[in-house]
């Protein structure tokens, strides 16, 4: 990913907020057979102080992208959404594509069973403690008995990076007044709005601010 001194996120606790906010991966191997892509969630590693992200990914993926081997990519991808000139002032200008992203690289470590296990659970609790009836892994005797079962299909990791490259392209290079008609149009009802987007760039907005 290109990089530009003006879009660079560079704070490690942006970075882990937006993989919490943004846990769907897009995880890149360059294998013997090739380039291969999968998907799946990511945690934040909170049990250490430096970024790293744990999740797990179903057998046999872990052979197809020869997990563990050699580096591998992980994209997560913030909100992003088309800005159209029309939101500009009226001199001559062209649309452009504003968006968060961050590009982690390294060699994944391969957790044992018992940490896959509960990395597992911690991914299930991440998500099910947003609902009004969570249904936890070990919820009852019975769903502790089929977690333990199905678990032994996937593989888990840990990736430390070695190597981040993380964007945060909000408009930052815009007059405050532009930024301001852009976030109106993105909170507005238009083709293109994306309150997400909008309150990224008001968060932006505020840091630069102090």
């Amino acid at each position: 990913m290109r990089q530009n001194p003006s879009f660079v996120l560079g704070d490690p606790d942006e970075i882990k907020r937006l993989i919490r906010e943004n846990p769907w991966a897009t995880l890149v191997s360059n294998t013997a057979s090739g380039l291969v892509a999968s998907h799946y969630p990511v945690l934040v590693d909170e049990s250490r102080d430096e970024l790293a992200i744990v999740s797990h990914v179903g057998k046999p993926d872990d052979q197809v992208l020869e997990l563990g081997q050699h580096e591998l990519l992980v994209i997560i991808q913030g909100p992003h959404g088309y800005i159209s000139p029309g939101w500009y002032d009226p001199k001559p200008a062209v649309p452009t594509w504003n968006f968060i992203v961050a590009h982690l690289t390294g060699v994944p470590e391969i957790l044992s069973d018992e940490e896959n296990y509960r990395v597992l659970g911690s991914l299930v609790d991440h998500f099910e403690d947003r609902m009004p009836e969570p249904r936890r892994m070990e919820g009852t005797p019975e769903n502790a008995e089929y977690a333990s079962r199905i678990s032994t299909g996937t593989v888990g990791f840990r990736l430390t990076p070695t190597h981040v490259v993380a964007k945060n392209k909000l408009s930052q290079n815009r007059p405050a007044e532009t930024v301001d008609r852009i976030i109106v149009g993105l909170e507005g009802d238009g083709a293109y709005a994306s309150p997400a987007l909008a309150a990224e760039m008001r968060r932006m907005r505020e840091r630069m601010r102090h």
